[in-house]
Order: structure tokens, then sequence, then C-alpha cells
């Protein structure tokens, strides 16, 4: 008598979809730049509006050094992907990618990606919050170009230290840890610069009579309370993997896609990592 075999059929987890959300600070073109992690996470998240804010070409470097390996180009295709299949995208331009400004006035639109130099998003409970990359808040990048320009080749040399550095850790089986995130968080002078940023760009959008901002440039993923305003950073994809999520209540949270040694400093409720404690630690 003939048995029959049952088969086991596995589900595939369903994505986590979003409302709305908001990377800045890839640096393409850079190789400090996290992209395989990034194509990792466009891979498992699907949203109705994708926001690029800034900073997603680093076209500083990539005038001088051109480095382009392929992970990067699978960034670009990721969102073009995504934008094909109905996720509208806007590329709101940075300091580092700044020769696309020029071309704002045309309302240049590919497709279902609009390039612009802010905008103002509603969120699903009725918000109304600027996004901006935030270098025009940046008083070193606004009117000392020179001295911005010379911290970038410091910050890329920091990098590259980075780089070696925690290939070193990976070999030994230890996260990523980043210099310059680190000290952002411990040293008094660079917490300062953090701060007075974060209160110029609340500033003005108490000055607009909007309810907050999304803002990126300072590599640093926050969310506070600033001057009666909510003021939101997605942090970047260099030294930290991190995104900003809006769920379809409205409710945003800052999403850290890999977990590392320098941000294991507070627990504040914020923090809403995607993926399972094993896989994070691998990557």
């Amino acid at each position: 008598m003939a048995t029959t075999r049952k088969t086991r059929t596995t589900k595939t987890p369903a994505k986590p979809r979003y409302r709305t959300v908001w990377i800045s600070d890839v640096h393409l073109g850079t190789i400090g730049c996290k992209a395989h992690h990034l194509v990792d996470f466009l891979k498992q998240t699907d949203c109705e509006t994708l926001y690029l804010v800034g900073d997603i070409i680093d076209g500083w470097k990539l005038r001088n050094t051109f480095y382009w390996p392929q992970e990067h180009t699978n960034v670009v295709r990721k969102i073009l992907t995504k934008s094909k299949r109905g996720t509208k995208v806007y590329y709101v331009t940075g300091n580092h990618d700044e020769f696309l400004r020029k071309f704002v006035g045309f309302e240049l639109s590919l497709g279902n990606i609009k390039v612009v130099n802010e905008h103002v998003h509603t969120t699903a409970d009725g918000r109304q919050l600027l996004v901006t990359h935030g270098d025009a808040f940046d008083v070193i990048t606004r009117y000392h170009k020179w001295i911005a320009m010379a911290g970038d080749v410091a910050y890329e040399g920091a990098m590259r230290f980075n780089y070696w550095f925690n290939r070193g850790r990976n070999a030994m089986g230890m996260r990523y840890w980043s210099l310059s995130a680190f000290a952002k968080q411990r040293v008094k002078a660079a917490v300062n610069v953090v701060s007075t940023f974060e209160d110029s760009v609340a500033r003005e959008c108490e000055r607009r009579g909007l309810d907050g901002v999304v803002c990126g440039h300072i590599h640093h993923a926050e969310i506070a309370e600033r001057h009666g305003v909510t003021y939101h950073n997605c942090g970047d994809w260099v030294e930290s993997c991190t995104a900003l999520a809006e769920d379809f209540n409205g409710r945003i949270e800052i999403i850290r896609w890999v977990e590392l040694d320098h941000l294991h400093q507070r627990d504040d409720g914020k923090v809403m990592p995607l993926r399972p404690a094993a896989r994070a630690a691998a990557g």
C-alpha cells in the first residue's frame, strides 16, 4: 500500500511595511559607505514613500577620486526598483550632492522619483514635518566651506582607519565600532556642536509653524523634543546604519539595522531593531 508523504510548506515572513521611510548620508562613492547593509535593508522593507534625505551620493569625493564598487550600484538599483514598483521617492539634496540643486528649479522628476531641496511631509496623524538635509543650519558648512572640506578629508582618513580597524575586530568575532560616532556621544565639544545644530533646525520649524523636522547631515540618529517641535534625525549609512520609519498610525521610530558596540549606551524605547539578534550580531 502506497503511503503519501506530506510536504511541509514554510511561509516566508512578510516584509515589514511602513507608510514612510527616511534614510540619509549614504555617501555612495566613499570607502566608508555600508552599501551592503543598506541593500539588505532595502530588500527586507517596503514603504509607500521613501525619502533620501541628502548626501546619498558623495559628489565631493567623486570629484577627486572615483570609487564605485558593485555594491554601490546595487543600492541605486534597489531604489529604482522600489520606485518602479510604486514607492514614491523624494531625493532631498544635501551638501555632498549639491550638484543636483541646480536641477531643482526645473522640477526634475524621473518616474516616481522627485528631486527637491526640502519638502513638507504630512504624517498619518496629521503632523507637518519639514524634511531637509540640514546643511543650511550648519554654520561651518554654510559660511566656511573650505573648513568643511578640510574636515571632510580628516573624516575620510578616520573612515579608512575604521575600515582596517574593524576588519581586525570582525576577524575576532567583534561588532563594528566607530571612533567618530563614539566621539559624538562622549566628547564634550562634539556633543555641543550636535546640540547647537539640533536647536537651530528646531527653531526654524518653530518659526514656520511646523510640528517637527526630519533631517540628516550630522550622522547622529535622534528623536527628541526641541523648542516645542519634534526633532528627528535619520543618522547615516557610514557609521551607524540607521533609518527612520513611520507606521500607518503616524508613529515614527528609529531603525538600527546593524547593532554597533558604541550604541549600546542607552535604552529609551526609541530603538526598533528589525532583524533577529543573531543576524544583527553577525552583520
